[in-house]
């Protein structure tokens, strides 16, 4: 029978099989040599636009789509949504305020938003990413070009992925979308 400590010490950590050597600038370099990179979209309701609208979209995407003559990923990411900022500011005008009426609407939404964010509802910001890989940084800034272009000729915002966006999606990846948040634990 094995030790159970051999075991454990024998382990590799996920950087260890990970292929990745760094994230900078926006892109994951690979051990191969390889960078991926890509744009993150920046969402668009189209179920608000009228018909015409929404069928022009649609045409639009599907000509990006089928300029694009290379391999690439298109990934969506869950980031949990944070309103402490929100929060923050409305106990502080909460707290400026005297009257009592505007207190008191203060205070409800302050109880609205802490409900917003309990379990409950688990919110999430969805995310839209074009991923892909290249060798030569100078075709994978032509090919970053087109994409921002194509999408906003689609009348889609894009931009470069930043290194959080990356990190969000690695850990998306590697955790199937759990998050997770390590506590004190308690004996």
């Amino acid at each position: 029978m094995k030790d159970s400590t051999q075991t454990v010490s024998n382990s590799k950590f996920t950087d260890a099989w990970l292929p990745v050597k760094q994230i900078m600038n926006g892109m994951i370099q690979l051990d191969s040599g390889y960078y991926v990179t890509g744009v993150k979209v920046h969402p668009r309701n189209i179920f608000i636009m009228d018909q015409a609208q929404q069928d022009n979209m649609i045409y639009n995407l599907r000509n990006f789509y089928n300029t694009i003559d290379y391999e690439f990923w298109l990934i969506i990411a869950d980031r949990p949504v944070d309103i402490n900022l929100y929060l923050a500011e409305l106990q502080r005008h909460y707290n400026n305020t005297t009257s009592n009426e505007i207190r008191k609407i203060i205070l409800d939404d302050i109880n609205k938003a802490n409900r917003f964010m309990s379990a409950e509802y688990n919110v999430v910001d969805t995310e839209y990413y074009l991923i892909f890989q290249e060798k030569k940084l100078e075709v994978l800034q032509k090919k970053l070009h087109n994409l921002i272009s194509g999408l906003a000729n689609a009348g889609l915002q894009s931009s470069q992925t930043s290194n959080s966006d990356l990190r969000i999606i690695l850990d998306n990846l590697l955790n199937g979308g759990e998050t997770i948040n390590f506590g004190t634990v308690m004996s």
